[in-house]
């Protein structure tokens, strides 16, 4: 019977999991401790949204939709698990625990838990935990999308140039003459027009899809620019190589670390963005939980007396754009090689 022998591993050679942990660049991250601190806020923002069934426990037409007939059945795990991974769409909903437009500090609210007090009849609370959801999804289908979009385009006019380069690059003079805002503004009006009363989200994404592209797009072909000209793109390219495979393998994957940094740091602006729109009534429709409806609220409130009403919901904006922006500068100095 044949005896199977194992190759010894090479001496020095580390496993591909404890060379990842042990590289420079993360070494330097752990090192930062702005950047780890915002980590950290962005792990709890994730956590709120994936436990915000019980952090704030859904009521009314939520409770209707999930099958429930009173709140403490949602530490039950099968109610649990369906609200925290498809949670209909009435929990997002804000809870209205009255009528009355006046906001209402915690301690005059009964009969249910909002530590935040109350505006216009909302749960101020309520629409806060899960309006971190809306914030996580919207910015990362919004990122995600934008830098497809973006790596795409640029890489296909940083590697051929030529007319192909010249006619997107001025195609994106035009996008950049334009303000963003404005332009997300007009091709939302546009969208909403079409489909009066609708779900905004799918509006909202395609119009900030359509204004964010092209900083990504800018970026890449510069990397690609420089990455093109290196020795490997010439002997893959000596050797046969496709241009798609070229691409895909050689030059798009040594081109990112710009674009990836400057993706993590635009993660903080989208909800800022989304809450601009809800504030000029382009957003999601009034009493959905998202936190520019609650500053959109607390307008009409703006009183020393009424400070909670706008407090809370401008601490968690902050918060969230300030911890991506501390992760985002963390990491693009991990990244950079001049600076380790």
């Amino acid at each position: 019977m044949a005896s199977v022998t194992s190759t010894p591993a090479a001496p020095g050679a580390a496993p591909r999991g404890r060379s990842f942990w042990t590289s420079p660049a993360l070494r330097k991250l752990r090192r930062n401790p702005l950047a780890l601190s915002g980590l950290f806020i962005i792990l709890l923002f994730g956590l709120m949204a994936l436990f915000a069934p019980l952090i704030a426990r859904p009521t009314g037409n939520c409770l209707r939709d999930l099958g429930m007939e009173s709140q403490n059945q949602i530490f039950q795990p099968q109610f649990a698990l369906r609200a925290m991974f498809m949670a209909p769409d009435e929990c997002y909903k804000m809870e209205r625990v009255s009528f009355a437009q006046e906001p209402a500090p915690a301690s005059t609210v009964k009969d249910t838990f909002a530590p935040f007090g109350t505006v216009n009849g909302y749960n101020i609370f309520y629409g806060l935990v899960w309006g971190t959801r809306t914030a996580l999804k919207m910015s990362f289908i919004i990122v995600g999308i934008t830098l497809a979009l973006g790596i795409l385009i640029g890489a296909i006019s940083g590697f051929y140039g030529g007319w192909v380069d010249n006619l997107i690059q001025r195609f994106i003079d035009v996008i950049y003459a334009l303000p963003p805002l404005v332009l997300t503004v007009t091709i939302l009006t546009i969208l909403r027009a079409k489909n009066p009363g609708g779900d905004p989200t799918g509006p909202i994404i395609f119009a900030m899809c359509i204004t964010g592209w092209a900083g990504y797009a800018k970026v890449i072909r510069g990397d690609i620019l420089k990455t093109r000209q290196l020795e490997y793109v010439d002997a893959a390219r000596a050797l046969g190589a496709r241009d798609l495979r070229m691409i895909l393998r050689h030059v798009v994957p040594n081109s990112l670390t710009t674009v990836f940094t400057l993706a993590v740091l635009a993660l903080a602006t989208v909800p800022l963005s989304v809450a601009a729109l809800s504030f000029l009534g382009l957003g999601f429709e009034s009493g959905y939980s998202e936190w520019g409806q609650l500053i959109d609220f607390a307008r009409a409130w703006l009183k020393p007396d009424y400070w909670y009403v706008l407090a809370f919901p401008a601490i968690f904006i902050v918060l969230f754009s300030l911890a991506f922006n501390l992760f985002g500068d963390g990491l693009r100095d991990a990244l950079d090689p001049k600076t380790r």
